[in-house]
This record gives structure tokens, C-alpha cells and sequence, in this order.
């Protein structure tokens, strides 16, 4: 039996999360809420909330003026010493709404806090378990935040000197990271605009159970939680070639919206898959997956879309790349389906995306990669591969860079 403190997380960029939290406090429930409004002052701001009890707020200085420092020092430790007290049966973590809520959970699960008195140095999942992610979003707004190309400063939100994240990452993160969602409706949301909404997040957000709340009506946070299914992911934090369609999401089009997947098993020419890209970015609201890019040999790119907002990373090295020595290092689910795919001579190289429409034919997405392609005659001519010109090849100079969380830190963290 899991003898953890389980935690509740309530993400949004807008809607019911204060009517979340609210209803979460029960007796036993501890509600912490971080927020980011005064940050350009230099500080964060820290209530912690009880059932029937006054709230206490606490001033947070930002510790070497980074937001994910300030957090990370003052929350993980926190967790640990509520999870400590007889009296905390839950802790609800309300988040700000530039936040999302994967980074939290990699860093609940690997940063490691040291110097709590009476507890062993640890994470703070020695001590507390993710039981749900609940997210919160505006029906008549969400899907136009969802597809735009606003970045979090065009509307006032800097959470860090050297944040270019833009509104559509951060919602459809949120989304496509919950386990459970509360939809706030209002009367001028019209049926069409409901279902079409609806269509958006059974695909982005497959199994989470929906509570559409409108104005007067009771929300039952509780019974939305418990119907999160078994298999939910619950701070699971996976990996760029974990599968791309968890959860088993609709394949069959509705109201114009429709899950597009395009696999490949040679690579991508560089410059035509440069040019190509932009496809992903008109009509869809996500796009991600691996690619295989024929100038980089032994790293698989990964392709991520979010409305006009694109990132592309290191998704690591294949697995023909690596020795048996590293090959065994690796996580066996991965193992055990690349072999279903391996090719004698290319190994597990090929390519994976997922594509979720709302306004694009998904023929010309299909076609539009197809052609990106490398072509037969190249495909014969492969010592031509290393001599072309690599648009990507600046997201590969360092890979370590690459950060898996905006909360990771290879120092362990101490408490005062």
C-alpha cells in the first residue's frame, strides 16, 4: 500500500481554479498556491490555505532572480514537511497560470532535497505521490489561445528574463498533460463551438473525464477526480520515444478535427523538411514526434507544435547508434519496440509525428511530408547526406543543454 501524502495539481491558464481548490478543502487538505504577478517586483508569492482556517501568505524573494529556483527551493522542501504532519491527509498545489504542470512532476520525482530535519535526502516523491492533474480552461477562449502565436510577454507574463514560451505551448501543455479537466461554458458558447472543443480534447487529452461547469452550476471536484481512470498518467513524465498516441484518442474525424499520423521509415532531406514545416503550424493545434533527418546520422529530432509555436530539440540518439553496452542502459519498453521495427541496415531510425487538426486538410500535411522526404536517387547516394546543407544542426550543438524541466538542477537543493 502507497502510504505517500497524494497530491492533487490544479493548472489553467484561465477558468474555475479557484472554484477547484475551493472545493478541494476538505477537511485534512492543504491548498498551496505560488503566484508569478509580482515577479518584475523580484518576488513570488506564497499562500498556503486550510479548511476553515485563515489563509497565510508568505513574500518569496527570487533566489538568484529565477523563477524556477525560487520554486523549486521553497516548494519541494515544503512537500516533504506537509507530507511530515499528521494532520496533512492531502496537499492540493493550485499552479500560476504560466506554469505547467510536467515540469512540477519531473522535479517532484528528481530533485533532490537535502536537510529536512528527521527525513532521509531524497526527492520529494520519497514522501508525497501525484493522485491527479486537474486542469482548467475557458470554452470561449481556449481554442483561440490553443492556435495562436501570442507569446506569454503579449500579454504580461514574464516569468523569467528568458522566457519565449508563447500562450499556445503553455495551454496546450496544460491540456495535454491533465488527467482530469474542468471546461467553464457560458451562454456564448455556441453548441458547434462546444463540440468542436469537445472533439479538440478527447484527442489531445484521451480517458480524462470533463466536468462542463456553467454559471450557478455545482462543481464536484471530488467525483471528477475519482473517475480519473486507473491508467492515467498521474505525474508520469515520459520521454521523446515513449508512444505519441496514449491513451487510445479517437482516429475518426469530427467537427473538422482529426489526428493525423504520418510515419517514415527513411529520413528527411534537411532543407525541403525546413521548408515543409511551416504545414505544421496553420490549422493545427499540436504536432509532435520524432524525425530522423538524413544529416544526422545518429540523433533523432524531436518536432513539437503548438498552435504558431514551434520547438525543436534532441530527442537523443537512436538505438543504432549506440553500443550494446548503452543499448542495455536503455528503457526496456524501448527496446522491446524498436525491435519490432528494426531494419537490418538503418536499425530503429525512422519517423513519427502526430498531427492534430482543427482547420487543415490532412492530405496536404500527408503530401507536404511525403515530399520532404528523401527521394529514391538519394537514398542510393548516401555519402551526399554529410555534405548538406542542415538547417536543425544549431539544436544539436550541445544537447546536454537541453533542459527536461524548467525545475532541473543537478545540485542537490538544502533547506534552511
Amino acid at each position: 500500500m502507497d502510504r505517500r501524502t497524494p497530491v492533487v495539481l490544479v493548472s489553467g491558464w484561465t477558468g474555475a481554479m479557484d472554484a477547484v481548490v475551493t472545493s478541494l478543502l476538505a477537511p485534512g487538505t492543504v491548498a498551496v498556491r505560488h503566484e508569478l504577478g509580482r515577479v518584475h517586483e523580484g518576488v513570488v508569492r506564497r499562500t498556503l490555505y486550510a479548511n476553515a482556517e485563515p489563509a497565510r501568505e508568505t513574500i518569496l524573494e527570487l533566489a538568484h532572480g529565477c523563477v524556477s529556483c525560487t520554486l523549486r527551493e521553497d516548494l519541494l522542501p515544503l512537500l516533504r514537511k506537509l507530507a511530515a504532519r499528521s494532520s496533512v491527509q492531502r496537499i492540493v498545489l493550485a499552479m500560476d497560470p504560466a506554469l505547467e504542470p510536467e515540469a512540477l512532476c519531473w522535479a517532484i520525482d528528481n530533485v533532490v532535497v537535502a536537510g529536512v530535519v528527521g527525513q532521509v535526502d531524497g526527492p520529494a516523491s520519497r514522501d508525497v505521490r501525484i493522485d491527479a492533474v486537474v486542469d482548467c480552461l475557458d470554452a470561449a477562449t481556449w481554442l483561440a489561445d490553443a492556435t495562436g502565436d501570442d507569446a506569454l510577454a503579449d500579454r504580461g507574463i514574464v516569468a523569467s528574463g528568458d522566457d519565449d514560451r508563447t500562450v499556445a505551448q503553455v495551454v496546450v501543455g496544460q491540456v495535454d498533460y491533465a488527467d482530469a479537466l474542468v471546461v467553464s461554458v457560458t451562454p456564448e458558447v455556441e453548441p458547434w463551438e462546444r463540440a468542436k472543443l469537445a472533439a479538440v480534447l478527447a484527442r489531445l487529452a484521451p480517458g480524462a473525464p470533463i466536468a462542463w461547469v456553467g454559471h450557478g452550476d455545482t462543481l464536484d471536484t471530488e467525483a471528477l477526480v475519482a473517475a480519473v481512470p486507473f491508467d492515467a498518467r498521474r505525474g508520469e513524465v515520459t520521454d521523446a520515444h515513449s508512444p505519441l498516441l496514449r491513451g487510445q484518442p479517437p482516429l475518426t474525424g469530427e467537427c473538422g478535427v482529426s489526428l493525423v499520423e504520418f510515419t517514415a521509415t527513411r529520413p528527411f532531406h534537411p532543407e525541403r523538411l525546413h521548408e515543409a514545416i511551416d504545414v505544421l503550424l496553420d490549422g493545427v493545434v499540436t504536432a509532435r514526434g520524432r524525425a530522423w533527418v538524413a544529416t544526422q546520422p545518429d540523433e533523432a529530432l524531436w518536432i513539437e507544435s503548438a498552435g504558431g509555436g514551434l520547438r525543436v530539440a534532441s530527442a537523443g540518439r537512436w538505438l543504432a547508434a549506440m553500443t550494446p553496452e548503452e543499448q542495455d542502459g536503455v528503457d526496456t519498453s524501448r527496446r522491446a519496440m524498436a525491435a519490432l521495427r528494426w531494419d537490418d541496415e538503418f536499425g530503429d531510425r525512422d519517423t513519427s509525428l502526430v498531427v492534430l487538426v482543427h482547420a487543415a486538410d490532412p492530405s496536404e500535411i500527408d503530401r507536404t511530408l511525403q515530399w520532404a522526404l528523401v527521394s529514391d536517387d538519394e537514398m542510393h547516394d548516401r555519402d551526399a547526406w554529410a555534405h548538406w546543407n542542415d538547417p536543425f544542426g544549431q539544436w544539436h550543438e550541445d544537447p546536454c543543454e537541453t533542459s527536461e524541466s524548467p525545475y532541473q538542477d543537478t545540485h542537490r537543493e538544502a533547506t534552511e
